[in-house]
């Protein structure tokens, strides 16, 4: 996998190799070994990982820990929804 960051001259590019680094340790545990064709066509959900992780440029939450298990809590609420969009009998009025 390959990344590009974008930081000014005053930020500390060790800091941002950590955090790629934080991203990919927790796409690897989400995925499992994770690589390029898990990240095409599951985008979203690489997208919402990075969402936790960072917020306006900074670090929000540094806990694998806590990024998986939200992020599992969003997949388990997008599961649900889906069978309650399939489930639940259309109901028409007259």
């Amino acid at each position: 996998l390959y990344f590009v960051a974008c930081i000014s001259k005053e930020e500390n590019e060790l800091i941002t190799l950590e955090v790629i680094h934080l991203f990919v340790e927790v796409l690897d545990r989400y995925f499992g070994n994770v690589c390029e064709l898990d990240i095409i066509f599951n985008f979203h959900k690489a997208y919402y990982i990075l969402d936790e992780l960072l917020i306006g440029g900074n670090l929000q939450e540094p806990s694998k820990k806590e990024i998986l298990r939200v992020c599992q809590q969003q997949e388990d609420f997008m599961e649900e929804s889906k069978e309650d969009l399939f489930v639940r009998p259309r109901t028409t009025t007259r």
